[in-house]
Order: C-alpha cells, then sequence, then structure tokens
C-alpha cells in the first residue's frame, strides 16, 4: 500500500498565530537574566554572549553591587572588571566593550541607557539582539531579539528561510503581531532551549509539531542514523548549517 503523503501545511502567516499561542500556554514565565533596572540588563546582555542565563545570574549580584552606576563601570579598573566577570568567558573582550559601552552612557547621555534601537546600537558590544532585548524588557518596546534559538526554530517551522538574524528579525515582524514581538522571541528561546534543540529535536514532544514542516530535521536525523551505522557521514550543507546553531 502506497505510503499517504502528509497534509500541506498553510502559509507562516496563518500558523505562527496558532505557534504562538501553543508556546504561550507552554512558557507563560520566561527563564532569563536577573536584572533591577536598564543598566544592569545591558551588562547581563553583553554578559551572555556565548553564556547561559543561569551561569550570568550567578556572577551579575556581586558585579553589581561593585558597581551600580554607569559612572562606576565606566570609571573602573579593567583588571578588576574581568575578574568578576570572567566564569562568563571572553571575559577580556566583555569587559572592554561594558566599560566603552558605560563611558559612552556617561558621555552621550547623562548617564542614563537610551530608550531607542538607534541609540543603543552605537553602543560599543551592543548589536541589534541586544538592543531588541533591551528595549521589549527594559522599556516595554516591542522588540523582536533574534538569537540562535530563535533562527534556528524559525527556519524549521517555515517561518522564514534567511539564515542572517536581521534578516530573520525583518520576516518575522512582518508575520507576527507588533505586540508579541518580545514574547514571541522569549518563546522560541525558551521552547529551543527544552524541546526543539539543535541536534536532537524532540519533535515526538512538541506541542507545535502538527504545524511545523520540520525543515532540516530529517538530515539530522538521517546523519545520526548513518553515524549509528558505522559510515561515514558526509553532511550536506544543510545538514551542516542546521547543526552548527
Amino acid at each position: 500500500m502506497d505510503d499517504i503523503a502528509p497534509p500541506k501545511l498553510p502559509p507562516a502567516r496563518e500558523r505562527v498565530g496558532p505557534i504562538n499561542a501553543r508556546l504561550a500556554a507552554l512558557y507563560p514565565e520566561f527563564d532569563g537574566l536577573n536584572y533591577d533596572g536598564p543598566l544592569q540588563l545591558v551588562v547581563a546582555v553583553v554578559l551572555s554572549a556565548q553564556c547561559t542565563d543561569a551561569r550570568i545570574n550567578t556572577i551579575t549580584p556581586a558585579l553589581f553591587a561593585r558597581f551600580p552606576t554607569s559612572r562606576d563601570f565606566a570609571e573602573c579598573d579593567i583588571n578588576e572588571l574581568e575578574q568578576l566577570i570572567k566564569p562568563s568567558g571572553f571575559y577580556k573582550s566583555k569587559a572592554k566593550n561594558i566599560r566603552a559601552a558605560c563611558v559612552e552612557l556617561v558621555s552621550r547621555f547623562g548617564g542614563e541607557v537610551p530608550t531607542t534601537l538607534d541609540d543603543l546600537v552605537t553602543l560599543p558590544g551592543v548589536g541589534r539582539k541586544t538592543a531588541n532585548v533591551i528595549v521589549g524588557a527594559a522599556f516595554e518596546t516591542p522588540g523582536l531579539a533574534v538569537d540562535t534559538h530563535v533562527g534556528r526554530l524559525s527556519r524549521r517551522l517555515g517561518l522564514t528561510r534567511h539564515r542572517g538574524a536581521v534578516k530573520v528579525e525583518l520576516a518575522l515582524v512582518e508575520i507576527v503581531p507588533q505586540s508579541e514581538w518580545t514574547e514571541f522571541s522569549h518563546r522560541l528561546i525558551m521552547h529551543g532551549r527544552k524541546v526543539c534543540l539543535s541536534r536532537k529535536p524532540r519533535c515526538e514532544t512538541c506541542a507545535v509539531a502538527d504545524l511545523c514542516p520540520k525543515i532540516g530535521v530529517k538530515g539530522l536525523a538521517a546523519a545520526r542514523r548513518r553515524k549509528s551505522s558505522g559510515r561515514k557521514v558526509v553532511k550536506s550543507k544543510t545538514e551542516t548549517e542546521s547543526a552548527s546553531d
């Protein structure tokens, strides 16, 4: 008997609403960085690059107690700052960016964190993703931050084919209601951490599996089967890119 082809999924614009609703029920709270105010959020997000939020949350209490204001960071001893943030990894470049960003805050913005995306991205170490996190979380202005989880899930869900973070962001803001930008990115991050893992997505337990075309997932499964059978694995470009997220 011939296999029955799976039903064709609706376009991304029609699926994104139900996807968001199911993820909202699954993740009512975002388990992220701990901070008190915009300055602490800026520093915490810079530190979180290539590090888990949980690890950063163990570092920041002592850091913020030692340097409570942007001027304190701007005038700090760089070696002391490096030692305090060393467990976050890449601590030399992070310390340099944090102090330089705070110098800019003091000299250009009166020591306060600017509220707009355009101003935020002019700060050292603050890219578009970081700026979107800040405007969304600190100033309650919708911002759609695209990290590796958001990018990976957006492609697997067939919401975009783009790989660049800015292009993914621009594609998502076209189909996600503006009021949901911040929370939608949070929900994709949580789902990427817990279910839609990079190398071994748990599709069998996924709440949105029936809405997902699973782009790139079959290639990952086939590669694992070949590897387990002892055959040489030759990855396609698509498989390699998916595994690298």
